[in-house]
């Protein structure tokens, strides 16, 4: 029989797990490994929460300070440097964080993302959020509901389960509500995307609560206030499609040229044009975000276009200029 493990063991386990995911991002094996390793001892739901706490309060002093954003450098000192802050001093900081966040809670934390930049926030409930390029996002915790407000662009959550608090997100006039589950929002003019990678969300409009529907794994649909709600069920190769972004990618599957380049457009200050004549022609492929200009010299091989990319410092053409 092996003896206990120590509270302290479990907290440097709880931080292990707490970088691991910060760093990686995570699977549905990864979850379930978590899962597993939480249900072994009663403690360690505790440790892992103050561990949470205590990296995202390593967090905010590294902005306070005006530090770049980590993004997805993953070997940035900055990241490296919280990591043995954290590993070294978990007691003293979880609990002072715990302690915070008793006097905290019911306020709200914000979170940004510049041009180009994905990032992995752990949430105080056990949940986590990667947010996308150039999007705002607003945390409020309180003891009946956890609420998210996106403010601009789009953002996917893991859920931690807790049905005495619900997880709603909160994108202009749409509502979008889970408990235990995971999902992206993304806020369009109009209303918003929503798509569930795991379990069941129901979504409304702000003031329309009656008239909920229920979106299953799998589903994607665009809920606005002046449409009837879409539901397209999308198989699990489309889902880690649509969802690429979080590992810095973009997958396109026969999108047309313009839509493309406005995707590219949201990831980089060089934009991307498409001539007229060429917007509606299909391309395939899997680019890096950060790489427009590999993208357009893989247009002009396949598609035999004029592309400009030299020529205009802020602008890469694609369907003229020369090349």
């Amino acid at each position: 029989m092996t003896d206990r493990e120590t509270a302290s063991e479990i907290e440097a386990a709880a931080a292990r797990w707490v970088i691991r995911l910060d760093r990686d991002g995570h699977t549905a094996q990864d979850i379930a490994d978590l899962e597993a390793w939480l249900a072994g001892d009663d403690r360690r739901r505790g440790a892992w929460l103050a561990a949470q706490a205590a990296w995202l309060m390593l967090d905010h002093a590294r902005d306070a300070a005006g530090s770049p954003p980590i993004s997805n450098n993953r070997r940035s000192p900055s990241l490296l440097h919280r990591r043995g802050v954290l590993l070294a001093g978990l007691g003293a900081a979880a609990a002072a964080s715990v302690a915070g966040g008793v006097v905290l809670l019911g306020q709200s934390q914000r979170y940004g993302t510049v041009v180009g930049e994905v990032r992995r926030v752990p949430l105080t409930d056990g949940s986590t959020a990667a947010i996308n390029t150039d999007s705002a996002v607003e945390v409020t915790m309180t003891e009946a509901q956890r609420t998210v407000r996106i403010a601009r662009g789009e953002a996917w959550f893991q859920v931690a389960r807790n049905p005495q608090r619900p997880f709603v997100v909160a994108a202009g006039v749409v509502r979008v509500r889970a408990v235990g589950t995971a999902f992206a929002v993304r806020l369009r003019p109009g209303g918003a995307d929503v798509l569930v990678t795991e379990g069941v969300v129901e979504t409304w409009i702000d003031g329309a609560e009656n008239s909920r529907v229920r979106l299953q794994a799998g589903s994607r649909a665009f809920v606005s206030d002046d449409v009837p709600v879409e539901e397209t069920q999308v198989v699990s190769a489309e889902l880690d499609r649509l969802l690429a972004w979080r590992a810095g990618k973009l997958d396109l599957a026969g999108e047309t040229l313009a839509t493309a380049a406005g995707e590219f457009n949201r990831y980089n200050a060089r934009k991307i044009e498409v001539a007229p004549a060429l917007a509606d022609a299909q391309f395939f492929g899997v680019f890096r975000t950060d790489d427009p200009e590999g993208f357009a010299r893989a247009v002009q091989a396949s598609l035999g276009v004029p592309v400009s990319i030299g020529a205009h410092p802020a602008v890469i053409r694609i369907g003229d200029g020369d090349g």
